[in-house]
């Protein structure tokens, strides 16, 4: 479905964004991995990449907190690629401190890497898509971005503000064959979250089985971590001609979350 598109998946070196990336690679679309990480593991999975799907994968180390790095990447890929269809704003992180006690330097990296690198991501690629009168810009938010949870300031902060800057593009570029949709997860069991996990459980003293499911059970009806398949699938399908005219919209994928 995607052959003949190019997509650039922020933070794609592990978890949501990799799941992201290997599903847009299987319908069919060339891709440009980012992250951070080991340099031999980044290598063997943007190889798998190509080999598995038969398209082509390159791979920018750029900073999502440098506004700089970002706009270069969009222009490598758009050289490589001769243009950039998708962009899928991934690239996130997370620190939980009360309000008085939150360090400022991480705020102002949460704020950084969770938001305003989704802003210039995205002023990045829209002069192309624009030019080309297609383009499918994916902002991966959170249930965050709908409701709140106690010591996360920063993250909720930035996930909320995804939200509406989502709603800005798509007004934007409304009459255009231009969509831009944010998913909003719930608990997906990547890297970062199993940080929390056991983070959870030595502060509570429990096996980080018991964790897993306390986790769970404070906000997720379903009981289930969502999975970077089903989001990929998710990102795959907003892709498509029959997504053509979703535009704006926040999908929660959070096991009833944000039902409640």
């Amino acid at each position: 479905m995607l052959k003949g598109k190019t997509a650039i998946v922020t933070g794609s070196t592990s978890g949501i964004g990799l799941g992201i990336a290997r599903k847009l690679a299987a319908a069919g679309a060339d891709i440009m991995l980012n992250g951070f990480g080991d340099a031999a593991e980044i290598e063997a999975e943007r190889q798998a990449i190509e080999a598995d799907f038969g398209v082509k994968a390159l791979y920018s180390a750029a900073d999502m907190s440098k506004p700089d790095q970002i706009a270069a990447m969009v222009a490598s890929a758009a050289q490589a690629f001769g243009a950039v269809d998708i962009l899928v704003n991934n690239a996130g992180i997370q620190h939980t401190a009360l309000v008085e006690n939150f360090p400022a330097e991480r705020w102002e990296t949460i704020i950084a890497i969770n938001l305003s690198a989704v802003f210039y991501g995205t002023q990045a690629v829209l002069p192309g898509m624009k030019a080309r009168n297609w383009g499918r810009i994916i902002n991966i938010a959170s249930a965050h971005g709908l409701v709140a949870s106690a010591q996360k300031a920063a993250y909720v902060a930035a996930k909320h503000g995804v939200v509406g800057l989502t709603k800005v593009v798509a007004l934007e570029t409304a009459e255009s064959g231009i969509t831009c949709n944010a998913i909003c997860p719930g608990w997906v069991l990547t890297p970062l979250v199993q940080k929390q996990i056991d983070a959870l459980a030595e502060r509570e003293n429990i096996t980080v089985a018991e964790a897993q499911v306390k986790l769970l059970s404070e906000k997720q009806p379903s009981r289930q971590f969502t999975t970077p398949d089903q989001l990929g699938d998710l990102a795959v399908f907003l892709c498509s001609e029959a997504a053509g005219n979703i535009k704006g919209a926040s999908l929660p994928v959070d096991g009833g979350w944000t039902a409640q």
